[in-house]
């Protein structure tokens, strides 16, 4: 008995090893095929150009005045308007005229003044401001135009416009073409005689889409509950989703370092936790810091967790503290985008938490996406470090050091 067990263990192992070899040698270009997969998919979002803008909605507040006066800014990107980069792509380094555009952005304001004027009659063409269905004449009265500043993100400009509207107006509706790009309006009543004002909720616009009627015979009703925190989760999820690339690159290299479910959503809570606090206290003007410095240490974070996840043996608790930083510092980034918009005065943590569960919603749909493309196919920790976390990690750094270099604004 015992001869026949020592005879038979090496046949017995020794099979075992060429059936292992095998698995392995079968599942090597598969690996390598997914691996690539990866790095291309990240490679994808590499800006093409050197100035990359995020392409913004115009935000317009129309002022109806008791006395008949109305009147509108519009808060948009002139050198988008200029050559028709719309909200059809996603960043301006898109369009096939981008080079026009970076051109432009270079501007000072007195040369892309001259620039706007031709542009003038078409612009007040395409807009429509209507008192009870019937169209108000427009006329611009001021353009207000800062300098170049810091080239990274888009330099928005004031179109002031007005009208003259009939005292006896009972609703008002705006129209802004699709052509331009989508906007959010509100309406501001003005009683010039009791020195009252009281605004409306914002409407965002989209595929072309007319407002829905201001009224103007009484006073504004609160935006039910339910619809803030939908229109504010929207908010959210798209700012990650599609539209935040430093940030959907930030989770994924978070992701990277470990696939399992509870040190991931530790540190994704972690990170909307942090980003929460600088998110309210940016909003509130309570901290401050210029988008010349947030936006190149957002895309330095992003190269830092690439770094790490290459030479990290595993996840450590004080990863934790340091997604915790970084979350702080993207949450500036994310005031800009409510800064412009505006956050409704009578429920502003109503809003601030729906926004904040609309990017916790975008985050964990990359990570489920990341799960399903990488993270549930592979077993071993070995093979999933040197085909997924290796690649997608140094891909991660050159990308966020690109990003780094270029915005910094040297050049």
């Amino acid at each position: 008995m015992p001869g026949m067990t020592y005879q038979s263990r090496p046949k017995k192992t020794m099979h075992n090893l060429r059936r292992s070899r095998a698995v392995y040698l079968n599942q090597k270009p598969l690996l390598r095929a997914m691996g690539l997969l990866l790095m291309a998919f990240l490679a994808g979002f590499l800006p093409r150009g050197g100035k990359a803008d995020v392409v913004k909605p115009a935000l317009v507040e129309i002022s109806a005045h008791t006395s008949g006066q109305a009147v509108i800014e519009i808060r948009a990107s002139i050198e988008a308007l200029l050559t028709g980069i719309n909200a059809q792509y996603r960043n301006t380094q898109d369009a096939p005229n981008a080079a026009e555009y970076d051109a432009l952005r270079g501007l000072e304001a007195s040369q892309l003044a001259i620039a706007f004027e031709p542009f003038k009659p078409e612009f007040l063409s395409r807009v429509r401001l209507k008192g009870d269905g019937v169209e108000v004449p427009l006329r611009i009265t001021q353009v207000d135009i800062p300098g170049p500043g810091y080239t990274k993100v888009p330099r928005i400009s004031v179109i002031v416009l007005e009208g003259k509207l009939d005292r006896a107006t009972k609703s008002l509706t705006w129209y802004y073409p699709e052509y331009f790009g989508d906007n959010a309006v509100r309406v501001r009543q003005v009683d010039e005689t009791n020195e009252r004002w009281h605004w409306s909720e914002w409407q965002w616009l989209k595929k072309d889409r007319t407002s829905e009627p201001f009224s103007l015979a009484e006073l504004f009703t609160r935006q039910p509950v339910s619809e803030v925190v939908w229109s504010y989760i929207q908010l959210g999820f798209e700012h990650i989703v599609p539209k935040g690339l430093d940030h959907i690159f930030f989770i994924l290299g978070i992701f990277l370092l470990s696939k399992r479910l509870h040190p991931l959503l530790w540190q994704v809570t972690m990170f909307t936790f942090a980003h929460t606090i600088t998110l309210g206290l940016s909003i509130n003007g309570i901290i401050n810091l210029p988008a010349r410095i947030v936006e190149p240490l957002i895309a330095l974070s992003i190269a830092y967790v690439g770094i790490e996840n290459i030479y990290a043996k595993q996840l450590h608790k004080s990863r934790l503290v340091l997604v915790f930083c970084f979350g702080l510092l993207h949450g500036m980034g994310f005031a800009s985008v409510l800064g412009e918009f505006g956050m409704p005065s009578d429920a502003f943590v109503t809003a601030l938490i729906s926004f904040n569960i609309g990017v916790e919603f975008g985050q964990l749909a990359v990570i489920g996406a990341a799960f399903l493309a990488v993270g549930f196919w592979l077993r071993s920790r070995a093979q999933y470090y040197r085909y997924v976390i290796l690649p997608g990690s140094v891909m991660i750094s050159v990308i966020g050091l690109y990003w780094f270099f270029e915005r910094l604004d040297l050049y």
